[in-house]
């Protein structure tokens, strides 16, 4: 399987981040799953990629070329792809994947996640959403989409177009159980 994976590319952040980044990547390597991801080198982009290569998975790495030409990038994946900037880049992860996993991040991470949610409330992508939610990371968010669906902005059952992990070997097992939250999510996106 495809998985795209949204990640950090900070590396100021607790080891414990890290950690279980480079133990996500050993395990995606391990289930002979293709990575597609932002391409960084470093934070938990650089840590899920050199582990996975580590153990011999296949990478893609979606880079702006901006972001290529500042030296952001990870230097020794199997493939690159240059986008011409962060809307082509999603747009390309997504096409590519058949499944995303969202790490600890920043408002990049976060924006990444957080359109993800908004193609599967549509019927754009159809896969298996995974929060990876290392150290209660994503307790607050999660909780904010709690808010969203109580005060109606969100129906009840759109609660299921995400599933949380609070490991890496559980969001593997969220993304290689997943059964579709809805047989028309089109039909029921309009409130």
């Amino acid at each position: 399987m495809n998985i795209c994976i949204f990640a950090a590319s900070s590396s100021k952040i607790d080891r414990s981040y890290i950690d279980a980044a480079s133990r996500l990547g050993s395990l995606l390597a391990a289930g002979d799953h293709k990575i597609i991801y932002g391409g960084g080198g470093i934070g938990l982009m650089g840590a899920l990629a050199d582990a996975a290569m580590k153990k011999g998975a296949s990478i893609t790495g979606v880079i702006p070329a901006f972001m290529q030409k500042n030296g952001w990038g990870h230097e020794t994946l199997d493939e690159v792809i240059i986008t011409e900037d962060m809307g082509s880049r999603k747009k390309k992860m997504f096409e590519l994947s058949d499944a995303v996993i969202a790490l600890p991040g920043g408002i990049g991470t976060l924006e990444e996640l957080t359109e993800a949610i908004t193609m599967k409330q549509l019927g754009l992508f159809r896969g298996p959403l995974v929060i990876l939610n290392t150290n209660s990371y994503y307790n607050n968010f999660i909780g904010f989409l709690e808010s969203i669906i109580q005060k109606g902005f969100m129906r009840h059952v759109h609660k299921e177009i995400w599933s949380v992990a609070e490991s890496p070997e559980q969001a593997i097992e969220a993304v290689v159980n997943y059964k579709d939250w809805h047989d028309d999510p089109a039909s029921i996106a309009r409130i």
